[in-house]
């Protein structure tokens, strides 16, 4: 750990500390976005869940996902768009309706290429929009440039207090 210049603790995540929370209606996607992870050795925990209701019901540590050793706050979510029960713009304006995860980031990782889409995810407070490539090769590189970027971004502390009971700003790596 070290100190940044307001003072406050800096902590440098690595990869295994990384908790990613994927919300993915389609298995196959899942599965390739597993793949992808590997492939980039990119060994952050992955979770997945399957539609917008079980990403609010982890997120806000709901049965079956209230032990948080299990089920750990993400340090990022990958949304879909397009999924049952609720829509990823749902999630989206309710994660950012509450202020213990205003500013979690959150990826839309979807197969819809409508500029309204793109608009409307930023509207609602997504980080980022990405488009699902076609090809394995294009995913791997899409998640090695999400891991440099979360190298590189400093985010405050998700869902209240610091894991290790101080103040922090996490340098997420």
């Amino acid at each position: 750990m070290a100190k940044s210049a307001e003072g406050l603790i800096v902590r440098v995540l690595r990869d295994e500390e990384q908790t990613i929370l994927i919300v993915d209606d389609c298995e196959d996607d899942t599965l390739l976005t597993r793949l992808a992870f590997e492939k980039a050795e990119f060994n952050a925990s992955l979770h997945i869940v399957q539609d917008g209701e079980d990403a609010i019901a982890y997120l806000e540590g709901q049965t079956p996902y209230q032990d948080r050793g299990r089920f750990p706050l993400p340090t990022l979510v990958l949304l879909d768009l397009n999924m049952p029960r609720k829509h990823g713009f749902e999630v989206i304006e309710w994660v950012r309706a509450q202020p213990e995860f205003r500013h979690l980031p959150i990826i839309v990782l979807t197969s819809s290429m409508r500029g309204s889409d793109v608009e409307k995810a930023f509207e609602l407070g997504a980080t980022s929009f990405f488009v699902k490539p076609g090809r394995v090769d294009d995913l791997v590189s899409m998640i090695r440039c999400m891991r440099a970027w979360l190298h590189f971004s400093h985010f405050p502390r998700v869902g209240g207090a610091a894991r290790d009971g101080q103040d922090a700003v996490l340098d997420a790596h």
